[in-house]
């Protein structure tokens, strides 16, 4: 891992060398009017900036122009566009135009060679940019989360009144949305005839489940994962109860309540908890390189080992309905496993269930149980309704009684394609000009959970 970490680090400290501009002032000359969008990579801290770019867009300029303080992290995201650009199958032709400097995002600013600003990193003051971008006619899109505590909602709520004010774009990246077994789940239940109506539940038995078990040490693109140290320090990039949860929530409201106008005194918590995941430092130095804690996390360590409060469960009621949302994270996977997604969706007239254990050979599996006896309506939804959008799904009945969605592999296209399908679905916005209102009462109200479970956990 080390040689191999030396190497990139090698490739593409020859890589900024080619393409760091110290002014930019070219890379503005060279901006046209031609209604491309031209992306900004502010601070990329987090492999996730990388990602977006992992496929080309035929409405999005070749050229990203990158801000940022020089660095591993720098370093890191050139390489990760330099492998997309070099690999030998369906290569990118991404270029790199760079500016470093503690001033970067001053910068950006001052020389705005783009109209949209991507960035992915530092939790803490990501809110921050975001609101600065917005202040001055940048469109935003980010990484979650955008806020971690109560004091950064308060900025995004004003960044969206200015960003409704100017007429520009505020969105961030929900990739879950886009794995075909939520998608499923979620058309299912909007089958009367199949699921009836979404059961109101209780704190024992909610309504909704979404859990989620990450890994510190994980591979990304074929590479073990490289996470910087302030990754651990919860202070920068949240507790597990704002983090992660980002991606829950919203898909709690998704699904119970596709495309309708939530507000923030539809939630009402009721309960919610965090808890640590202890790291030894063999562990911290195989997913950062460090061979030792750094002096920031001092206040974290106990009896020589890190406790990172990333885990997190909260429960609440949306609109009256009861939801449970959880994130744990362990240090690595067993051998053969990988992250994994629970859900639960209790129906009057089924539940309809993902999940993604041994069992299923850590593939999310989409499981179907019947409460009416409603096989032949269920079947008809699926090989008719279904099918006439994701030709090919099917149903197998299992010994138990439930019944398997039967999904062809080709819709299991992965975690990393889901950033290039949120990313059209970002464009898709843009060139219409606007997003729906359900959209930014989405951001607003899960935001708005997250920060009053945060509160509730860490009351004293």
């Amino acid at each position: 891992m080390k040689l191999n970490q030396l190497f990139s680090g090698a490739l593409a400290a020859l890589f900024l060398a080619g393409c760091q501009s110290g002014t930019m002032k070219e890379s503005t000359e060279e901006s046209t009017d031609d209604g491309k969008i031209r992306i900004m990579t502010l601070e990329p801290g987090h492999f996730h900036a990388g990602l977006i770019h992992k496929s080309m867009y035929p409405v999005v300029d070749s050229t990203i122009y990158v801000f940022a303080p020089d660095g591993p992290e720098l370093t890191d995201y050139l390489a990760r566009i330099n492998g997309y650009n070099t690999r030998a199958e369906n290569p990118t032709g991404w270029k790199i135009k760079v500016t470093t400097g503690p001033d970067f995002l001053q910068k950006m600013i001052d020389q705005k060679p783009g109209n949209v600003m991507v960035v992915a990193g530092k939790n803490d003051h990501k809110v921050d940019y975001v609101l600065k971008a917005i202040e001055n006619d940048i469109n935003v899109y980010a990484d979650k989360p955008l806020v971690v505590d109560k004091a950064g909602y308060a900025k995004l709520l004003k960044a969206f009144q200015v960003a409704e004010e100017k007429d520009l774009l505020l969105y961030d990246i929900m990739t879950e949305r886009f794995e075909i077994t939520t998608i499923l789940q979620r058309q299912l239940s909007m089958l009367p005839e199949v699921f009836g109506e979404l059961e109101d539940g209780t704190p024992e038995n909610p309504a909704i489940t979404k859990e989620s078990v990450h890994h510190f040490f994980k591979y990304v693109s074929g590479k073990p994962l490289v996470r910087p140290d302030w990754f651990f320090d919860v202070k920068v990039e949240g507790t597990g109860i704002v983090d992660v949860t980002t991606h829950l929530v919203d898909l709690v409201q998704w699904e119970t309540f596709p495309e309708q106008l939530l507000d923030t005194t539809d939630v009402n918590m009721m309960s919610a908890k965090l808890w640590p995941t202890v790291l030894t430092v063999d562990d911290f130095k195989g997913v950062t390189g460090a061979s030792e804690f750094p002096a920031f996390l001092n206040e974290y360590i106990k009896e020589g080992k890190l406790e990172v409060l990333s885990n997190g469960e909260m429960n609440y009621t949306l609109r009256g309905k009861h939801a449970k949302v959880s994130v744990i994270w362990n240090y690595k996977a067993p051998e053969g496993a990988a992250d994994t997604h629970y859900s639960m969706m209790r129906g009057t007239k089924a539940n309809l269930m993902i999940r993604q254990g041994a069992e299923e050979n850590y593939r999310a599996t989409l499981y179907v149980k019947l409460l009416d006896r409603q096989d032949e309506a269920l079947a008809k939804a699926i090989n008719e309704t279904l099918q006439a959008k994701y030709p090919g799904i099917g149903l197998t009945k299992q010994e138990g009684g439930e019944y398997i969605v039967d999904i062809p592999d080709s819709y299991h296209n992965g975690h990393e394609a889901h950033f290039g399908q949120v990313t059209e679905k970002f464009l898709e916005y843009y060139q219409a000009g606007s997003m729906p209102e359900w959209e930014k009462a989405f951001m607003k109200v899960k935001y708005f959970t997250n920060v009053k479970a945060l509160e509730m956990a860490t009351a004293k």
